[in-house]
């Protein structure tokens, strides 16, 4: 039982360290053993790219979500060498949407110089937008409809819609259609203080009307993940995070220059060191004064953008391109949005494994989408319980843990960041790359999302995959 994630994950004084069993970037000491192709077509991943990932408020405020997503379109065609001419279709995601662009895909792709030929679609599934954008393209693939797609996701809470009030909202639509100037006083005369009281945006779930935040504490609570297990958690990804970042293993990660901002844009800027003892003196963010979640082990408002490249296998050598990993599974689960909302990877991680005819121990890379600390803790400890795995996936028992010593070690969304839509395709390239680097054949991603969604992909490395 994880009753101490934070010694299961070698955390404990100054011992927290990265365990890699390779530090090669290039795939010569690797033999394939190919899973087999589901869809006939060998689809590919390619390459991927992103953003900085930055705190909302920082150094992007003053751009436009388009403009985040057109630097990742842009930046996948630089580091692939693919003409734009040779994409088929575009898939990208959003979740707070800008009302003025609000099929985004297509006008990032507009502005990035794509042919007006080239269609392209937004999606929206929470935090697993992009994922939800790479699946959509493999489907479009799989049936023969297209050969190349990008997907990907952007999100920008550094500049969100704040509606008026809906009272307020509906005097002035009837204003506007308000014929003498007797009407329009009337109008004016019915306006009352709370008319003016703005609608806020809120990381909330519309069904029950609870904060996310809310709803990890409460989830922490269920599965008894004490705040010290929390704060641990939420250094060693900081820790990881930042010698990743400086071991230069972030080569999905293309350097932004923001027109207004004197210096280029090179790292992503919430990965912060801190001590156990800085994290102990933070209070409790949502549930007050008990709770345990905190601002330090939670995921914070980001902005970002990325992209990746898709297509068939035979595709990818006409072109002459080295894809980094074949994409050869993947679902999607859902639960109860109240008191399971965060228990994504819990469902989806033993249904793709069972669908793939694979077990815990065949996974050389796990990347797991970092919500909270809690919401990682709660998940492994769901997994590793006799009557969770009994009563809600059905088991004959608990699952089992994954290795820790192959989780998520460049860090997660705690310490890069989590722009909402952006972050599946960070998953996957961080996957592809560390199947490199550490020698590995088959990386799972997943991730939780609002809604009380989940995902869960099976990624392969591909012979020819490097981690540049």
């Amino acid at each position: 039982q994880l009753t101490n994630i934070a010694k299961n994950v070698n955390i404990g004084g100054n011992l927290l360290k990265t365990v890699a069993r390779s530090i090669s970037t290039t795939s010569g000491l690797y033999e394939p053993r190919k899973l087999p192709d589901k869809t006939g077509k060998n689809i590919v991943l390619v390459d991927g790219v992103r953003t900085p990932f930055l705190m909302s408020g920082t150094q992007y405020s003053k751009l436009m979500p388009h403009e985040l997503a057109r630097h990742s379109l842009l930046s996948l065609l630089r580091k692939t060498g693919v003409d734009k001419e040779v994409i088929d279709y575009i898939v990208y995601g959003t979740v707070i949407q800008e009302v003025k662009t609000s099929n985004i895909g297509r006008e990032a792709a507009l502005s990035a110089g794509f042919s007006n030929k080239t269609p392209a679609h937004t999606v929206t599934m929470a935090c697993i937008s992009s994922n939800q954008a790479i699946t959509t393209g493999v489907g479009l693939i799989a049936t023969g409809t297209y050969d190349v797609i990008i997907g990907g996701g952007v999100e920008f809470m550094s500049d969100v819609p704040i509606r008026h009030s809906r009272k307020m909202r509906s005097l002035m639509l009837r204003a506007n259609k308000a014929k003498t100037p007797v009407q329009r006083l009337s109008l004016l005369a019915s306006i009352r203080p709370d008319f003016f009281v703005p609608e806020l945006p809120a990381v909330a779930e519309f069904s029950s009307g609870e904060t996310m935040g809310h709803s990890a504490d409460r989830l922490a609570a269920a599965f008894k993940a004490s705040r010290q297990e929390q704060d641990d958690y939420a250094l060693r990804s900081h820790t990881l995070a930042k010698q990743a970042e400086e071991k230069g293993y972030f080569t999905d990660l293309v350097p932004f220059k923001v027109e207004g901002v004197d210096q280029t844009i090179s790292k992503d800027n919430g990965i912060r060191v801190s001590s156990k003892e800085a994290l102990a003196k933070l209070k409790p963010a949502f549930v007050k004064p008990y709770g345990t979640v905190t601002a330090a082990n939670a995921s914070f408002l980001t902005d970002g953008a990325s992209a990746c490249l898709i297509m068939t296998e035979q595709k990818a050598k006409e072109l002459g391109l080295k894809p980094k990993a074949y994409i050869r599974d993947f679902l999607y689960v859902s639960q109860d949005p109240i008191d399971q909302l965060l228990l994504g990877p819990a469902y989806g991680i033993p249904k793709v494994l069972q669908k793939a005819g694979l077990t815990l121990k065949d996974i050389d890379v796990w990347e797991i989408h970092e919500a909270f600390a809690g919401q990682i803790i709660a998940n492994l400890k769901a997994l590793d319980c006799d009557s969770f795995c009994k009563d809600h996936l059905k088991l004959p028992g608990k699952f089992g843990t994954p290795d820790l010593n192959k989780w998520n070690n460049w860090g997660g969304s705690l310490s890069i960041g989590h722009p909402f839509a952006a972050t599946g395709v960070r998953l996957c390239m961080h996957t592809a790359n560390r199947l490199v680097r550490e020698n590995g054949q088959l990386g799972l991603v997943a991730a939780c999302a609002a809604g009380g969604q989940g995902v869960a992909m099976i990624i392969e490395r591909h012979p020819d995959a490097n981690a540049n």
